[in-house]
Parts: structure tokens; sequence; C-alpha cells
């Protein structure tokens, strides 16, 4: 079988989009909101290869075999394809299972992956969140000359991470701006201010949207603008209309912070509140620490969020790391990239320190 996305306003409008490229035959894999339910996007599979033109060959390359092999199509199988498709299923579940991700999310990567039918489970993973998943680095999203607004509720690790991209971009010998909005909470101000003083960036504080919308406009020539925000209560209306006010101060791409280990089913009622304000990316927080990653995979589920950078370790210099399929599939199933040196997969120092707290 063959997977295909198809991206629409309506469901409806997806649905003949699927119809009139794949055929009546076609199988619905997943479907998923996206813009705040100003969009959907739907995966379909099909049994037969040739109907249409856009392919990944790579997927279902293998190497080479003495084995006896049957072709389908350009897909090469064998006869304990059966018994490796059951194999990879039940890897797939361990895995789901042990990060406690959500039963519906869990049953759309089986369904993904077996659809697929490649051997090795985490082959198979990756391609699943591939398809069921959007992964945006946000180095691709400063093309808009937006500023940065990090918004996720208190603890999530928000001012540690505007410290890390403010350094990120400062290596890379870019003009940055650097604003708080955090001047409530004690501490909040100092923490920020310590590091910017080492990048010898000065520390602009906002008191309200008014305040930040002219501290924006006053920054206008920099390359990169940074917004740090005091965490906001996502079951509080009065938080919520508060954040929106600061959203709407200006040309502002609001980013999630989301720690990683928390509740799936609260992650995902988390992202889908803060995706009513416009929120677009996810940046998981505590990687380095997080046990089980199913609040992540149910906040960009539930929240339709495209996976931006990661923070997966407490220092502020090269702090990050770009998250993709193959990276979440390493930290997922950190033991089958053990010992595969010039993996695709997660960094290896991400790859090691999920190896040891999945232990």
């Amino acid at each position: 079988m063959r997977l295909k996305s198809f991206y629409a306003k309506t469901m409806t409008e997806a649905m003949q989009m699927v119809k009139d490229t794949l055929g009546e035959d076609a199988v619905i894999v997943a479907t998923r909101e996206e813009k705040n339910g100003k969009a959907v996007h739907v995966t379909a599979a099909i049994e037969q290869p040739d109907r249409y033109e856009e392919q990944s060959q790579s997927l279902y390359n293998t190497d080479g075999d003495d084995r006896d092999h049957v072709n389908y199509g350009d897909r090469w199988t064998d006869e304990n394809d059966i018994d490796g498709e059951d194999a990879v299923i039940e890897k797939l579940t361990d895995v789901m299972l042990r990060h406690a991700v959500p039963e519906e999310i869990t049953d759309q990567v089986i369904s993904c992956a077996s659809v697929i039918g490649i051997e090795q489970p985490e082959v198979s993973l990756t391609a699943a969140l591939e398809h069921l998943y959007a992964f945006r680095p946000m180095h691709s999203t400063s093309k808009s000359k937006k500023a940065t607004m990090l918004v996720g509720p208190p603890g999530s690790g928000k001012t540690l991470i505007a410290a890390k991209l403010a350094a990120r971009s400062t290596m890379n010998d870019k003009k940055i701006a650097v604003i708080s909005t955090d001047i409530v909470r004690a501490g909040g101000i100092e923490q920020l201010q310590a590091f910017t003083k080492l990048m010898d960036v000065p520390l602009q504080k906002a008191a309200s949207s008014k305040d930040l919308r002219a501290k924006i406009e006053a920054a206008r020539g920099a390359d990169e603008i940074y917004i740090d925000t005091a965490g906001m209560n996502p079951f509080d209306p009065e938080d919520m209309r508060r954040l929106a006010r600061l959203i709407g101060a200006g040309n502002i791409e609001p980013v999630l912070v989301m720690p990683a280990g928390i509740d799936a089913e609260e992650s995902g009622e988390i992202a889908r509140i803060y995706g009513t304000l416009g929120v677009h990316y996810m940046m998981p927080s505590r990687m380095d620490i997080a046990r089980r990653l199913g609040g992540l995979l149910s906040a960009a589920h539930y929240g339709g969020l495209f996976f931006a950078d990661a923070s997966n370790t407490a220092k502020v210099a090269d702090g990050l790391m770009t998250l993709s399929p193959e990276k979440l599939t390493a930290l997922l199933m950190p033991e089958a990239f053990r010992n595969k040196p010039g993996t695709n997969g997660a960094d290896k120092n991400a790859t090691d320190k999920k190896t040891v707290n999945a232990g």
C-alpha cells in the first residue's frame, strides 16, 4: 500500500480530493484538524501504487538479500512478511504503552505503520510520524519576520528557552532583541537578564500589550525578536484573555512551550486551548528528564501543532535540537538506535540521555 496526505479547508473537500486522486478504493488512515479547525489534514492509503505519481521510493527500499522475494509494485516482500508485520505491530504497541500515548493516537500510529508495511519497527514508526505530524524547525519560521513569543503554563521553561534562542541567534551573528512581559513573578526578569547581559543584549520590559507594541516597533531593525511571557493558566479565562491581548500587540508568532513527561490527556487539553489563540508551533521542554513522551504526541495531535525545536539540556549554549520524525522516533524507542553508528535519528547526546532515562 501507499500513503498520500491531503490538505483542504473542509473534510468534504479533503474526501473529494482523496476520491479524485486515489479512487473509490482508498482507505482513510488518519485525519487531523489544523490551523485551529480552519483546515484538515487527511492521510489516505491505496493498494495500487501506480494510481498517483508522488510516491516515496525510499520508504520501501531494502538492502540486498538472497532470499526469495515477490514484487508488489516496487515494494519487495517475502514469505515472512505476515510474521514480520505482527512483530512490528507488537513492538510499536509496546512503545506507545510505555510512553502513555492515548488510545486514539496509538490506533492511528499502528494503523499508519501497518499500511506502510515496513519490517523494521523504527523505520515504520518514523514513516508513521512523518505522515501523522508536521515538523517545522524554528529557523524556518524566522523568514516571516515575526517576533517569536514563548507562551505556556507556569514552570514550562519559557525563560530558559528564550535565552537559548537568543544565544543561538547571537552565535549566528544575528542582531536580536529580547523583551519580557514576565515582570510580576519574583526573579522572572532577573533570570533572563542574567543571560542577556552575557550576550551584551539589553533586556526590554513590557508591562502591557500597549507597551509591548511600542517595544516591538522600537526593535524593528533586529533580525530576531524574542518575547518571554509569564506563565498563563490555560484553564483560567482571564489569563487567556490577557495572553490574547499580548499576542495581538504586533506581528507575533506565539510558540507553545510544552513540558515533556506530563499527563497526555492534560497536555492535549492545554494545547487545544492555546491553539484557539492562534498558536501553531510547539517547543517541547525537559526532554532530558522526561521518561514518557505521550503528552507531546497528544499536544501536537489535539492542538494541531507543528513540532519545532526542543530543549534537551539545562545548558543555554547548544541547548536546542531540531525535531524530525527520525529524531522523535529515536527518543521514543532509543533501544532501536543503540550501537548504530551514523544513525539519522536523534543526536547522540539526546539518544543517550533518553536511553538512560527509559531504562
